[in-house]
């Protein structure tokens, strides 16, 4: 099993910046790639983004793709999501995710809390 605890969430205008973070540790080995996820209230949960664990490859949603870079810290077993021009719509709850595919999901995936984001117009 892997742990994962995310940080990094708040409240934040409308144009600003956030920086999640997702500490993972347990069973390091067996992780392939990492993620987000995020849930929007009354919305189903959606990809984000994803990277590979070893490898160079990532992949950004369309939807956020050119305001989210998602980046990882082997050293401190840590996935970054860097979060610009944030918009209301970008509120939510993001979940990390840690699994054997790539990207992470279901039932091949572990999971964190989740972390709240709230944009303010």
């Amino acid at each position: 099993q892997v742990q994962l605890v995310e940080s990094g969430g708040g409240l934040v205008q409308a144009g600003g910046s956030l920086r999640l973070s997702c500490a993972a540790s347990g069973s390091i080995f067996s992780i392939n790639a990492m993620g987000w996820y995020r849930q929007a209230p009354g919305k189903e949960r959606e990809f984000v983004a994803a990277i590979g664990w070893r490898g160079g490859h990532s992949v950004v949603a369309d939807s956020v793709k050119g305001r989210f870079t998602i980046s990882r810290d082997n050293a401190k077993n840590t996935v970054l999501l860097q979060i610009n021009s944030l918009k209301p719509e970008d509120t939510a709850v993001y979940y990390c995710t840690a699994g054997s595919t790539f990207p992470p999901k279901e039932p091949f995936a572990n999971w964190g809390q989740g972390i709240q984001v709230t944009v303010s117009s």
